[in-house]
């Protein structure tokens, strides 16, 4: 699976930045700390710091309602609260679309991550939706930011992966890998895609 990195000025500059990233690390637990070139650490920066409002991106709203009704009701059983479910889902949708990313992927992503708990925490640290690690606040963002609020963890999450899939030049697996920790080994990218294949499909059109 590949995806347009050009589609929008920031993945421009992502896609741009990531080609000068080094990759000096810091081991934190099965992920690493990158330590980012200036360009990148500023891309991924103002990323984070985008405070525009959320919005579905559909061509009208009847398409956003079918996909909205459509994912809640796949939802319902991790998330019984209809009108957080919306708000969750609304949220993945703004978020993944706003990063070039998938947002039916992404709903897969998550639910290996933390099975939609929202203050999950690992073994390792990684806090929230996406289990985002709390170093990225300290290299990207600012203490305040809490990665168990719904929109700071999905924004981070969303541009921590967009960041490896300019790394890996639109190459998901290898870029879910990355996320993971795991580069290398096929594991997590295969239990993300069965997840995304069993569960999380696109809605059909028709």
């Amino acid at each position: 699976m590949r995806l347009n990195l050009y589609s929008q000025p920031l993945l421009r500059a992502l896609a741009l930045a990531a080609g000068v990233c080094f990759a000096a690390t810091v081991q934190a637990g099965t992920q690493r700390e990158e330590v980012l070139a200036a360009s990148v650490k500023a891309v991924l920066q103002r990323s984070v710091a985008d405070q525009a409002a959320p919005k579905l991106a559909f061509a009208n709203r009847h398409e956003a309602d079918k996909w909205l009704n459509e994912m809640s009701r796949r939802l319902q059983s991790r998330m019984p609260d209809k009108n957080a479910r919306f708000e969750f889902l609304s949220t993945v949708h703004y978020e993944a679309t706003r990063a070039g990313l998938d947002a039916h992927l992404l709903l897969a992503l998550i639910e290996v991550e933390s099975g939609f708990r929202k203050y999950a925490v690992s073994k390792a640290g990684a806090r929230g939706y996406m289990q985002v690690m709390p170093f990225w606040t300290r290299s990207i963002g600012t203490p305040e930011h809490n990665l168990f609020h719904l929109r700071t963890n999905l924004r981070y999450g969303c541009t921590i992966l967009r960041h490896y899939l300019n790394i890996e030049k639109g190459d998901i697996h290898r870029a879910l890998a990355r996320y993971n920790g795991s580069l290398g080994q096929p594991k997590y990218p295969q239990r993300v895609h069965a997840v995304w294949k069993k569960k999380w499909r696109p809605v059909s059109r028709g």
